[in-house]
């Protein structure tokens, strides 16, 4: 991510650029380990709850610091960040309550949210018009227009699930527990991929461009989907317990 400021632009505001980029960047990184601890750590555990409520903090500080900065960014498919800052905080603090929240219970948050995601798939499907209108010469490089429409297709699915919650009043066991995994995992995909691959400037030389680096942008994918199959295994060792609790973890 980068902010184009001018360069005769005042102090102040060359220093809050500068700290905008600093936190978005610093927040991904603390997402993407403590994300990583809390993916693999024994779910409902302390270390599983310590590091998802360290990943709850970083990747709201990123999502937000990459919402405000990419008006400011140089190039269209850039801007587009807006789509996964407000996406990727609609998915974390949604996982979040639903972990928080008792079993059976829905509250205006639910509601507030559905909003927010039906925003963010509408502003993803107008910048996927946006890009899609521009030349690909002068894209090059830069994010497509499918990876937004990859985030309305996402979005249409979480607010349908957010529909679900609402009729149902919230939910219970499994299907709780299930939506706080899917949603946790999928935002922490989101930073994973936007490092590994959209990133790569800032990864050794040697390994830029490699096809490896589709593996740990993938990872989080990898884990959900075998937790949620662990989830259907309650007998197994080191399946999911029964209850969350009131931690924000994966």
């Amino acid at each position: 991510m980068i902010v184009h400021v001018d360069p005769g632009s005042p102090w102040w505001i060359q220093g809050a650029a500068a700290s905008v980029l600093a936190l978005h960047i610093g927040g991904g990184v603390i997402g993407l380990a403590s994300g990583t601890v809390a993916a693999v750590a024994a779910k409902g555990g302390r270390v599983h709850r310590a590091a998802g409520d360290v990943f709850l903090v970083a990747m709201l500080t990123m999502a937000t610091m990459a919402t405000i900065a990419s008006p400011f960014m140089s190039s269209l498919p850039q801007q587009a960040n807006l789509v996964g800052g407000l996406f990727t905080f609609y998915l974390v603090s949604t996982a979040w309550m639903t972990a928080r929240r008792p079993e059976g219970q829905v509250g205006r948050f639910e509601r507030y949210a559905i909003l927010l995601v039906l925003a963010a798939g509408a502003v993803a499907l107008w910048f996927a018009w946006r890009i899609a209108q521009v030349p690909p010469s002068s894209t090059s490089g830069q994010a497509p227009p499918q990876a937004t429409l990859f985030v309305a297709s996402v979005a249409t699915v979480a607010a349908g699930g957010d529909v679900h919650v609402i009729l149902r009043k919230g939910l219970t066991g499994a299907q709780r527990l299930a939506r706080h995994l899917w949603r946790m995992c999928v935002a922490l995909f989101f930073a994973a991929g936007s490092f590994f691959l959209g990133q790569q400037q800032l990864l050794p030389e040697f390994a830029r461009g490699s096809p490896l680096l589709f593996l740990p942008a993938l990872a989080p994918l990898a884990l959900m989907v075998l937790w949620l199959i662990r989830l259907r295994l309650p007998a197994a060792p080191g399946a999911l317990p029964a209850e969350v609790g009131t931690g924000s973890g994966i």
